[in-house]
C-alpha cells in the first residue's frame, strides 16, 4: 500500500511538474512573439519620420514622446494600474533609460533630416551588430573571429552608402549623427542588462521625461515649426508605434522572451526599413542602396554567428 502510494505522489509531482514547464515555454513564446512585433514596428520609424514633414528633430522628440506617455496613462488607466508607481526607480535606472530614448532618438531625427533617409537608416541600424561586439567585449566574453568579419562586413556596407552618396546632397552632419544612433542604443541594450527587474511600465516614466528634454532643446536651439496638417499623421505614428509602443513590447520579449531569436530578428530591421521607404517612394533601388542593405545584413548574420550555427548543424545532421 505504501508503495502504491508513493508511486501515485510521485507521480502527480511529475504531472505537475510537466504542466509547470509547459506553462513556462508557453508564457516564453508568447513573450517572443511580442517582441517580435517591435521589428516590424521600427521598420516603419524612417518612413514616418519621413511623413512628419520639416519639423525640427528637438520637437518631433518630443511631440512623439509625448503621444506615448499620454497613450501609456490611457492603457494603465483603463487596466486599473498605478501610472505613478512603476517610475519610483534608483537614479541609475533613470539615466539609462532616458539618456537611451532621449539621445538615440534625437540623433536619429537630426540624421534622417539632413542625409538621405534610406542612407541614414541603414547607418543607424548597425545597432544590432554592435551589440554582438560589446557582449563579446564582456567579461566571460570572447571576441571571435566571425565578431570581427561580421563587423568590417556591417561597416563596409555603410561605407558604400557614403561612397554612393554623389548627388543626394547628404551632410556630414546627417551621416555622423546616423552612426552615434548605433552606438547609443547598442550601450543602452547592453547596458540594460543590469536592469531586468524593472517593470515594463516604468518605459512610461521614460518617455515622459525625454519629451519634457527635448521639449527645452527645441526652444533652445530650434526655430519654431509645429506641424502642418497631414504632418500631424506622422507624428502620431511615430507615439504610437516606433516611438511609443515599440519600447514596451521590447521589453517584455528582452526580459521574458527569447532573447536570442530576439536578436535574430533585429538584424533584419535594416532591410525591412529600406524595404518600405523603396515602395512608399522615399528612396530609389539603386545599386548602391542594394549593395548597402546586402553586405550589412550579411554582416549582422554573421556576426551574430547564426550562419556558422546552421552550418554546424547540417554537418551534425
Amino acid at each position: 500500500m505504501r508503495s502504491s502510494s508513493s508511486s501515485s505522489s510521485s507521480s502527480s509531482s511529475s504531472a505537475q511538474a510537466g504542466a509547470s514547464s509547459d506553462a513556462v515555454d508557453i508564457s516564453r513564446r508568447r513573450a517572443t512573439w511580442i517582441g517580435a512585433t517591435t521589428v516590424l514596428n521600427w521598420a516603419m520609424l524612417a518612413l514616418f519620420t519621413q511623413l512628419s514633414g520639416p519639423v525640427p528633430p528637438f520637437l518631433l522628440t518630443a511631440l512623439a514622446f509625448g503621444v506615448a506617455f499620454v497613450c501609456f496613462v490611457v492603457y494603465q488607466c483603463l487596466r486599473g494600474e498605478a501610472v505613478l508607481a512603476p517610475m519610483r526607480q534608483p537614479p541609475l535606472v533613470w539615466a539609462l533609460g532616458v539618456g537611451g530614448l532621449f539621445g538615440y532618438h534625437a540623433l536619429y531625427f537630426i540624421a534622417q533630416q539632413n542625409a538621405p533617409p534610406a542612407n541614414a537608416g541603414l547607418i543607424s541600424y548597425l545597432w544590432p551588430l554592435l551589440i554582438v561586439l560589446f557582449v563579446a567585449l564582456l567579461p566571460g566574453e570572447r571576441l571571435r573571429g566571425f565578431h570581427v568579419v561580421g563587423s568590417l562586413l556591417g561597416f563596409g556596407g555603410a561605407v558604400l552608402l557614403i561612397g554612393g552618396d554623389v548627388d543626394a546632397g547628404g551632410s556630414l552632419l546627417g551621416y555622423a549623427a546616423a552612426f552615434a544612433c548605433a552606438f547609443v542604443w547598442s550601450g543602452y541594450s547592453v547596458l540594460s542588462r543590469a536592469t531586468r527587474t524593472v517593470p515594463t511600465a516604468a518605459v512610461g516614466g521614460f518617455c515622459l521625461v525625454t519629451a519634457i528634454l527635448a521639449a527645452a532643446c527645441h526652444l533652445a536651439f530650434e526655430p519654431g515649426r509645429w506641424p502642418q496638417g497631414s504632418d500631424w499623421f506622422g507624428v502620431i505614428a511615430l507615439g504610437l508605434g516606433p516611438v511609443g509602443s515599440a519600447f514596451f513590447t521590447w521589453d517584455i520579449g528582452v526580459k521574458q522572451g527569447d532573447l536570442r531569436l530576439l536578436g535574430l530578428l533585429a538584424y533584419f530591421t535594416p532591410l525591412l526599413s529600406t524595404l518600405v521607404l523603396v515602395v512608399t517612394g522615399f528612396a530609389a533601388p539603386t545599386l548602391w542602396l542594394a549593395g548597402a542593405a546586402v553586405l550589412i545584413t550579411l554582416g549582422m548574420l554573421i556576426g551574430s554567428g547564426w550562419i556558422g550555427r546552421r552550418r554546424s548543424s547540417r554537418a551534425s545532421d
